[in-house]
């Protein structure tokens, strides 16, 4: 147990990852040397785990903990635990990765340009923008438990039993939640 800065006499349950991530928002660098000691090692074996080579992983770590820096502000205990959220930055800058791998690969070290006539004229630029202005109201009228399960699995790319371990969920709640969030997005958006 820790005590929290706040009030001396009151012992604080939180983990101490989510202390640390609290000093970290409010720019404590000690707070910010404690948790990278504590949880790199940690990102890094699981890095390594996902299959990335030793010297990346390390580089791939410190990236994911410059982030934890930049972006503790943004951490809510409320929607995931302090490790659950840092892993899931580490997923992200791996997918990341691979996809710079990829694309150097495939291109080169710069995508080719596009052609003119491969580019789309700007009625159909305007006819996506409406598209995805009306998707994304349509998102908004779902059920916040039902829009978290669809922001996580489309827009953060996160597998299903990762979607239900983050959200303390079973598996099968998680896909019944998607597939009414799609039934209630179909109906919405029959005449796109």
């Amino acid at each position: 147990m820790f005590v929290s800065e706040g009030a001396p006499e009151r012992l604080s349950t939180e983990r101490p990852e989510t202390v640390l991530l609290r000093r970290i928002a409010l720019r404590d660098r000690a707070a910010f040397a404690e948790l990278f000691s504590l949880v790199a090692p940690k990102v890094k074996a699981y890095l390594i785990r996902l299959g990335t080579e030793a010297a990346g992983a390390e580089e791939l770590t410190q990236d994911v903990l410059l982030t934890v820096w930049r972006k503790a502000d943004q951490f809510d205990p409320a929607k995931a635990g302090p490790l659950t959220w840092i892993f899931v930055i580490a997923r992200n800058r791996r997918i990341d990765a691979l996809r710079r791998e990829r694309s150097t690969v495939t291109y080169g070290f710069e995508p080719p340009e596009q052609a003119d006539e491969d580019t789309p004229s700007a009625e159909a630029q305007l006819s996506g923008t409406e598209r995805e202005i009306r998707v994304r109201e349509a998102l908004k009228l779902l059920p916040p438990d039902q829009q978290e399960v669809v922001r996580r699995s489309f827009f953060d790319e996160q597998p299903h039993s990762e979607i239900a371990e983050a959200l303390n969920l079973p598996l099968g709640t998680v896909k019944s939640r998607l597939r009414l969030a799609f039934a209630k997005l179909r109906d919405r958006l029959e005449d796109l």
